[in-house]
């Protein structure tokens, strides 16, 4: 990688999406025009409606069930919903403890 294009995390600013929010809004309008509903969605991934919705407003994580489901819906394999929700738990994390973490050293050899 080249310098001047390395991304400096602690520096971020904005919340990585969450991966139940990118789900609603860059997926399910594509199952949307194959006429599918969200009950059928939710049955096809054998959860609740009430849990899908929770999960793409962002209120419910993804869970490694969830993410081997969505995977599995997707075609794309669980990963992909892993790392997402990792990067925003760890983005909300580091927000949520900065005051206790500026009282960590960084301890280097």
């Amino acid at each position: 990688m080249r310098e001047e294009f390395a991304v400096d995390r602690n520096k971020m600013t904005r919340a990585p999406v969450h991966p139940g929010v990118f789900f609603e809004r860059n997926i399910l309008p594509e199952f949307r025009r194959q006429n599918r509903t969200i009950g059928e969605i939710a049955t096809l991934l054998g959860v609740s409606r009430q849990t899908l919705h929770h999960v793409m407003a962002g209120e419910q994580p993804i869970t490694a069930d969830t993410a081997v489901r969505l995977g599995k819906l997707c075609g794309n394999g669980p990963d992909l919903w892993m790392n997402m929700q990792a990067r925003y738990d760890t983005w909300e994390a580091s927000r949520r403890l900065a005051p206790e973490l500026k009282k960590i050293p960084t301890l280097r050899e």
